[in-house]
């Protein structure tokens, strides 16, 4: 919210989830990556255009003819977005503890520009509304335990998932929070369920060296447990979990590359929004995240 607001990327949406921070944040941190406050791990412009970039190649490829299934989506904004830009998928689902998706039904529910998108792009019968789910014909959005995807499967599907389309995961800072056996099962259902699909992975790596165990202790620090940080020790280490899940091919960059490979133009705009004087802290922080992707394509897109 904080960085929309300073202008490092537009969401007109942001500001009807957040309320606008009162605090300063550091400049490397809008960049880039993370904040220590509440032990959460904030998304921020290099993650914003990274994700955002390999979700709409997917979108291209398959003419939107598609389903996109954001887990632990948290008070995310796009599905508005994508809205907003004439690229919404066949249908666009988030999962989120019932808790979370109680909060974000409320402000869809109180707030006319976050609602009447989601009535515009219904069609058919009534759009069923409850405190703990939201099911219209092109967005969903449920209460679910990530950890129990047998469950997860049989809401997805109440709320009109069709197994038989490509379908996009997108996981930003959640599986780090599950041990890596959770993780696994989650990764190898999607694998096993899809036929044409693609995961997006954004979280830590490089974790066991002592910058890695600095953020470790910080996190810890505030009862934050990343119960899965042994499968961000490197690289390899994201793609080899993707493998093993049963997808066919997998790719893994920090966020310093993911950095490097954004329109300059825009880079040089941004940098120019605050003076950044740590500029290595800044590249350390970059290294110790990274954006993951894995695909399952048995009709060769």
């Amino acid at each position: 919210r904080f960085a929309v607001s300073v202008g490092y990327w537009k969401d007109p949406y942001i500001q009807y989830f957040v309320r606008q921070a009162k605090e300063r944040k550091a400049p490397e941190i809008n960049r880039g990556k993370l904040e220590w406050g509440w032990g959460h791990l904030t998304c921020y412009y290099a993650r914003v255009h990274g994700v955002s970039y390999l979700i709409k190649a997917f979108l291209e490829k398959t003419e939107c003819s598609c389903q996109i299934v954001n887990l632990g989506a948290g008070m995310d904004t796009l599905f508005w977005r994508l809205k907003d830009e004439n690229l919404l998928p066949r249908k666009y689902f988030e999962v989120d503890f019932p808790m979370i998706v109680a909060r974000k039904i409320h402000h869809i529910k109180s707030k006319p520009p976050l609602s009447k998108p989601i009535m515009e792009s219904h069609s058919g019968d009534s759009l069923l509304i409850d405190s703990h789910s939201l099911d219209s014909s092109r967005y969903a959005v449920l209460g679910a335990d990530l950890r129990f995807p047998s469950e997860l499967e049989e809401k997805l599907k109440k709320h009109g998932l069709d197994v038989h389309l490509p379908t996009l995961l997108v996981a930003e800072c959640v599986l780090v929070y599950m041990t890596p056996q959770q993780s696994a099962n989650l990764l190898k259902w999607a694998a096993s369920t899809f036929p044409v699909a693609m995961v997006i992975n954004y979280e830590q790596v490089n974790m066991r060296d002592r910058f890695g165990q600095i953020m470790i202790e910080n996190l810890q620090r505030r009862q934050c447990n990343l119960a899965g940080v042994e499968l961000c020790s490197s690289l390899d280490s994201q793609r080899e979990r993707l493998l093993q899940s049963g997808w066919e091919s997998a790719r893994a960059i920090d966020m310093m590359k993911v950095y490097s490979f954004l329109p300059q133009a825009d880079v040089k705009r941004i940098e120019a929004l605050e003076f950044l004087d740590e500029k290595e802290l800044f590249e350390q922080l970059m290294q110790h995240y990274c954006i993951c992707w894995a695909s399952k394509d048995s009709s060769n897109l």
